[in-house]
């Protein structure tokens, strides 16, 4: 990692790029275009770095150690604490205007900015605020790109009048199936019926070409499952789905919503309990699942998992084949017998048209304790997915989009509609993300916009699963989750020739992320540019006021309410009181809780240092969980992750820090104490001398949740457990 970097790019020798890993026949030649391309005389690192890219120095099939070599050089004199995180990418001053949002900036600005109005790049942070400001006019900007069929146009975008609703009212009077919306050609993205819908490859099948699905044929199949439907249950009755992200369970969501029912999702990790809770908070009458779930090449159950937790009707789907693994019990249901019950009904679907704010999707909260809060997502909830993707991922007709995900998470429905509201292909891999099959996928779909978690990305360079593989068809990357790490995402952009990541954090309650990444920004590595178009949000000190917008600070973060698609409701909890109450009024409107603390740097990039409750006082200094783990995560070589959790001692007095780790080989020795020293070290030199490292521990694993967000507070308690009985002995 940055041990090996040199302190500039003209101090790298022939032997640190051989030790880097290149034939010492290539050595030479490397370094010369590499000094060509940044220089030796120590001008701006940003510069020296945008020129290497540019000129291709550094190639994919480099090893990871080069390109580390490389950028930590580059990088290494750089004054984080003067001009904030490094940036690794930036935008074209002539590819900015092919992007969705420089197009449209380009068509509109001059008009909407008047003089103001430069380019793209220049003018975006004075386009978000206008969009902040002007909902009306940016959001009737945005449906014209995106494919909605309004069967009723709304009077208005925004009805702010009533301030007791605190969200306000969007797209009142609009009437509209956003699920029909997916599956009708649009002239405008030029979607045809012949046009790609799906592309997709089943685990196992790795070398054989991808599947394929037209727009016509999703449709056709689309509207036979919910004709189906139809002589089953009675409209507005919620249906749950239960299993992998497949085409079926595509083709299921999307029936279930063009049908006027209501989709429950749950992620197919859940054990029997979770998945009877969420049955029972959602009131579901039947569920569609699958006998088995394929990973890896093994067969996990997941039908017996359903029928252990819930006595609702299940149409059993089978992972492979056409036959069932499993017997069905009385009154569950083949999904070759469902499909039955649309014979000698119209191939053809009339879809059930509802207003915008109509129930179409209830999704749940990822939370540990007691029950977990049911989500409900409106047909507002899939636009503003479309509109977040197009505008930040910059999604576009014949892009092809693949982020492996769950229908039960809302990533899942995340990239179902921003796939096919703006007219892209969904790549679906039927099996494992971790392996390289997927990673093979990726290359054999084309896929032009990835997405990921932390965690993936960390297992597929621990792996080096990219190896010998093309990645470059890329345009764009993304991630969400957790927080992420340097040393990976520089990896992941590698594998691209340096395309940018751009990095998303939000919510299931508001269907989208509230800070990202942009295409007409610098993006740094783990770090966010500002935030979503549209929304607006201050940082809050400890008294709960905002912090100036243009002060480097850390803090709660509290949105603008008027935020369109977020929840104006929940189906099992106090909405007013989880959202709002206890939060300050900021221009006479009273500002919405999202539970996340971040930094805002000097120059301007976000870094979400986690969650109000991961946050520790050490020595009277207030920090988070996230801060110390970046620092600690480089400590030892020998460490895959660590978690920072603060300890108050059971007979009072300061808070103390533990630090629990996680070794890349479980079985090699350690000292705890050496381990405790570097860690110290570590957060001295690069966070604060002040902070002392009370208690190390080496643990197998850390705990998470289902959509793999680190269980700090469990982490926590243990600690806090252990350490009170071993001072009983």
């Amino acid at each position: 990692m940055a041990a090996t970097a040199r302190g500039s790019v003209g101090e790298i020798r022939a032997a640190d790029v051989e030790a880097a890993g290149l034939a010492a026949a290539d050595a030479a030649a490397f370094l010369a275009a590499l000094r060509s391309a940044a220089g030796e005389d120590g001008g701006d690192a940003a510069a020296a770095w945008a020129a290497v890219v540019a000129a291709g120095v550094l190639r994919p099939d480099h090893p990871h150690a080069l390109h580390q070599l490389v950028y930590y050089s580059v990088y290494a004199g750089w004054d984080r604490a003067g001009r904030g995180p490094p940036p690794y990418w930036f935008p074209s001053p002539i590819d900015c205007k092919q992007t969705n949002l420089g197009r449209v900036m380009e068509e509109n600005g001059p008009k909407l900015l008047g003089a103001s109005y430069k380019d793209p790049v220049s003018s975006f942070r004075l386009f978000h605020k206008f969009s902040v400001h002007n909902q009306e006019v940016y959001w009737k900007i945005v449906l014209k790109e995106l494919s909605i069929k309004f069967v009723r146009e709304p009077t208005s975008i925004l009805d702010a009048s009533d301030k007791s609703k605190k969200g306000g009212t969007w797209f009142p009077g609009a009437v509209l199936n956003i699920a029909e919306c997916c599956l009708l050609p649009w002239p405008s993205q030029n979607k045809t019926d012949d046009s790609t819908a799906i592309v997709w490859r089943d685990e196992g099948f790795d070398d054989y070409p991808v599947n394929r699905m037209s727009l016509k044929e999703l449709r056709t199949q689309v509207m036979t499952v919910a004709n189906a439907l139809d002589t089953m249950f009675q409209k507005g009755d919620r249906i749950a789905i239960d299993m992998p992200m497949t085409c079926n369970a595509v083709i299921v969501y999307l029936a279930i919503i063009l049908g006027g029912f209501v989709v429950v999702g749950i992620a197919d990790s859940f054990a029997p309990q979770e998945i009877g809770t969420r049955m029972r908070v959602a009131k579901a009458k039947a569920i569609f699942t699958q006998d088995f779930i394929i990973r890896g090449g093994k067969k996990f159950p997941l039908y017996s998992r359903v029928m252990e937790g819930t006595s609702a009707k299940a149409i059993v789907i089978p992972a492979t084949g056409d036959l069932l693994g499993v017997t069905p019990r009385n009154g569950d249901m083949s999904w070759k017998d469902f499909l039955s019950r649309s014979a000698g009904r119209s191939s053809m679907y009339s879809p059930v048209y509802q207003s915008a704010d109509a129930l179409i999707n209830i999704l749940f909260s990822s939370g540990t304790t007691g029950e977990p809060k049911a989500i409900p997502w409106t047909q507002l909830c899939p636009i503003r997915c479309g509109a977040d993707t197009w505008g930040h991922l910059d999604v576009r007709p014949k892009d092809i989009g693949c982020w492996p995900t769950n229908l039960g998470w809302v990533m899942g429905p995340i990239q179902l509609f921003s796939s096919f509201l703006n007219g892209a292909t969904l790549a679906l891999y039927h099996g494992s993300p971790l392996g390289r099959g997927f990673c093979k996928f990726v290359q054999d779909a084309r896929v032009s916009v990835l997405g990921s978690v932390p965690s993936l990305v960390k297992s597929w360079k621990a792996g080096n699963l990219t190896e010998g593989l093309d990645w470059t068809k890329i345009r764009v990357l993304a991630t969400t989750g957790e927080a992420s790490d340097i040393d990976d995402n520089l990896w992941l952009s590698s594998r691209t020739c340096y395309k940018p990541i751009v990095e998303c954090c939000g919510g299931t309650e508001l269907a989208s992320s509230y800070i990202q990444g942009s295409l007409l920004q610098p993006q740094a590595f783990g770090a966010f540019s500002g935030a979503s178009m549209s929304t607006g949000f201050v940082i809050l000190d400890e008294q709960g006021n905002p912090y100036p917008d243009d002060l480097p600070c850390s803090g709660e973060v509290g949105l603008f309410p008027l935020y369109f698609g977020a929840t104006n409701r929940l189906l099992n909890a106090d909405h007013d009181k989880v959202y709002f109450d206890g939060m300050p009024i900021y221009r006479g409107r009273q500002l919405r809780r999202h539970g996340d603390i971040i930094q805002r740097t000097v120059g301007g990039y976000y870094i979400v240092q986690g969650r109000a409750d991961d946050t520790m006082n050490l020595g009277g200094i207030k920090t988070s969980s996230v801060e110390i783990e970046r620092v600690c995560n480089g400590a030892d070589e020998g460490l895959l992750e660590t978690a920072a959790v603060g300890i108050k001692p059971s007979g009072g007095g300061p808070e103390q820090l533990a630090i629990l780790a996680v070794l890349k080989d479980r079985s090699a020795p350690y000292d705890a104490n050496i381990l405790k020293g570097k860690f110290q070290r570590a957060i001295q030199k690069n966070l604060n001398p002040l902070f002392r490292v009370s208690y190390v521990k080496v643990v197998p694993e850390f705990p998470r949740t289902a959509s793999n967000k680190l269980l700090r507070r469990v982490l926590r308690d243990q600690l806090k457990q252990e350490l009170a009985n071993r001072s009983k002995l």
